[in-house]
Order: structure tokens, then C-alpha cells, then sequence
């Protein structure tokens, strides 16, 4: 009996939140695709089939963006409609509590957290190269041509580089600066230098120009040669962005402080909350159960479905204002990224406690 409700409930909520998810993703996907379309059919004239990969492309960060929201409109539907029926009351007959309801789920919840950062983690990260490339929309403003003039961030030790330009195996620069800090991430020097050429481990600069710290006399010298072991900070046409990064670039970033591209802080920030994504479909669940107590026999089913989506959306923007704080470095990474799911998740736990003595 009890694994026949589970399996019913399971259905219902997975086939309501497909339908939503691909429905909500079709419909952004149309949107974004119709406002772009003559520079998407640009980019290769006379074949159509631009469009259809210019969306497939699109389409892990747009389906990422709505899994929870879809999640929560999913399990609203199934309550609502079950309340309608008056098939809450036989649920709750049979012994069935928000909380016993809730491990029933877990499979579900499970299966769309694994999605979610398989999304996030590997197919977004695999498609944002070819989308900067491209240039279109959203990715206009910070297109990365790959190749040969591509700008790299180095870091070797506490000294980082900033190239203008570099050959695709980064081991000639152009329009080199290093800046050289001391064990305290203090700037102590900056190296001007037009070309850099790596030989034998060893960095040789020529038409170099040294500044020091104290305002001490600049040093003007044909070449340089630094020793320094650089660790390059691009891996394809990767720019830095931590949203487009997986798990194993942002930590290799988070090894090596960010190179100087931007905070370290960043870059935790953002691999606390690639994990947390994870439990962002079973929190969606954790809330509502506990709402369908009060709406037994489909009386106020629009209270219900209200309630829900407002406390859904409410998490939402507070984990977005989370996330900025934790990307400024006004609260630590790891507050950043778990703060809305503990406290969402706290409140769901004190409705579910509460609806167990109802």
C-alpha cells in the first residue's frame, strides 16, 4: 500500500515537473532565439540548421536556470489536485505524515539535484566557450576570440601575469606585467615587458621596465629572464566567469587565488553553491508538504498554491542576494551558498513539525 502512494506521488510530481521544466525552457528558449535570430543566422547564412544548435547550446543554462522553480510549481500542482480530490484525506488516513510523504519523495528529489549539477558542472561549462564565440545576445559584451591574442592570467607563487596577448600554447607573450608581491600579497615590483619567451622552465623578457615600491628609480633593461613556474588561468576560452566554470576549474582557480582576475573569495563562493544546488529540488518539496495539512479537503486550494509559490520566490531572491553578498566578500563563501538553504530549510522544518501534531 504505502509503496503504491509513494510510486503515485513520485509520478505525479515527475511527470508535472518534466512538462514544466521543458515547457517554461522551450518557451525562454523561443524568446531568446527570436530576438537574436539575423545574428544567429550570421554566423552561418543559408543554413538553417543554426538555429537548432545556437538553442541546443543555450539550452543547459536556460533548463538549469528554472529546475527549481519548476520543482515548486510541480509539487504545488500534485497537492492542489490531490486536495481537489479529496485524496489528502485518504493519505493522511492512512498514517501517511508531510514527513514519511517527504522520505517517499527523496528518489525524485535526488534525481533532480543530480541533473541540476550535471548541468551546471559539465554541459554548461562544455557550451559557454562556443556561445562567447559567437558573441550573441547576452555573450555580446564579453566575447573571447580563441586563438593567438587571446589575454592570459598567470600565476606563480604570489606573483601574478597579465599578457596581452599569447600563441595558443602559451609560451611566447605579448605586452607582458608582472606583478611581484611579497609573502603578504603586498605589490613590491611591476615588470613591464613587450614579449616574454619561455625556455628550459625560464621566462626570458625583453624591453623591460621596473618599477618598485617607495617611489625608488625605474629600471630600464634589454632583458629579463624570471624563473618564476606560471600557472596559466585559461583553460580553452574560459574567461574567469564562475557561474561558467565547473567544480575542478573552481578549485583550481580557489589553489591559485583567483589569478588575480578577481577575488579568491569568488570563485569558494561560487563552488559552495555548485554543490549546494544539489538539495535545491528537495528543498522545494520540504516546503510545500507541510502547506497541504492545512487544505485537507480542497477547501482554499488558492491559499495553498499562493503560499507556496511565495515562499518559493522569497527563497529565491534571498538566495540571490546571498550570493551576491558571498561574490562581494561581505560574508564568508561558505555562509553565502548554504545560508538560504538552512534557513528555508529550518522553516520547513518547523512547519512539518508543526502539521505532525495537526
Amino acid at each position: 500500500m504505502m509503496k503504491i502512494i509513494g510510486w503515485m506521488l513520485i509520478r505525479m510530481v515527475a511527470t508535472r515537473y518534466v512538462a514544466i521544466l521543458l515547457g517554461i525552457s522551450f518557451f525562454v528558449l523561443s524568446l531568446d532565439l527570436l530576438a537574436n535570430a539575423k545574428d544567429v543566422q550570421a554566423l552561418r547564412p543559408g543554413e538553417p540548421w543554426i538555429l537548432i544548435d545556437y538553442m541546443l547550446h543555450r539550452a543547459p543554462s536556460v533548463v538549469s536556470n528554472y529546475m527549481g522553480i519548476s520543482m515548486l510549481l510541480a509539487m504545488l500542482l500534485s497537492l492542489t489536485e490531490l486536495s481537489y480530490r479529496n485524496e489528502m484525506v485518504a493519505i493522511w488516513a492512512a498514517g501517511l505524515s508531510p514527513i514519511r510523504l517527504l522520505l517517499m519523495l527523496l528518489p525524485l528529489a535526488f534525481v533532480a539535484g543530480g541533473l541540476q549539477f550535471v548541468l551546471s558542472d559539465s554541459a554548461i561549462p562544455a557550451t559557454t566557450p562556443q556561445l562567447r564565440d559567437w558573441g550573441i545576445g547576452d555573450y555580446g559584451a564579453d566575447k573571447l576570440k580563441v586563438g593567438e591574442k587571446d589575454p592570459i592570467w598567470m600565476r606563480a607563487g604570489p606573483d601574478i601575469l597579465r599578457a596581452g596577448s599569447a600563441n595558443a600554447d602559451s609560451t611566447r607573450l605579448e605586452d607582458v606585467i608582472i606583478f611581484r608581491r611579497d609573502g603578504n600579497g603586498l605589490l613590491r615590483e611591476q615588470i613591464y615587458a613587450a614579449q616574454a619567451e619561455l625556455s628550459g622552465g625560464r621566462w626570458t623578457l625583453s624591453g623591460v621596465l621596473v618599477y618598485y615600491r617607495d617611489n625608488l628609480q625605474p629600471s630600464r633593461l634589454e632583458t629579463l629572464v624570471y624563473s618564476g613556474a606560471m600557472k596559466p588561468a585559461q583553460a580553452g576560452a574560459r574567461s574567469g566567469a564562475p557561474e561558467d566554470m565547473s567544480l575542478a576549474e573552481l578549485s583550481y582557480f580557489i589553489e591559485n587565488q583567483g589569478f588575480g582576475i578577481r577575488p579568491v573569495w569568488v570563485y569558494e563562493t561560487w563552488a559552495h553553491k555548485r554543490v549546494s544546488l544539489f538539495f535545491s529540488g528537495l528543498l522545494m518539496m520540504a516546503l510545500c508538504l507541510p502547506l497541504a495539512t492545512r487544505f485537507r479537503r480542497g477547501g482554499g486550494l488558492g491559499v495553498l498554491f499562493a503560499a507556496g509559490v511565495g515562499m518559493g520566490f522569497l527563497f529565491f531572491i534571498v538566495d540571490g542576494i546571498s550570493l551576491t553578498m558571498g561574490e562581494l566578500g561581505f560574508v564568508t563563501p561558505w555562509l553565502a551558498a548554504w545560508f538560504p538553504l538552512a534557513v528555508f530549510g529550518s522553516l520547513a522544518a518547523v512547519l512539518t513539525l508543526r502539521a505532525e501534531t495537526v
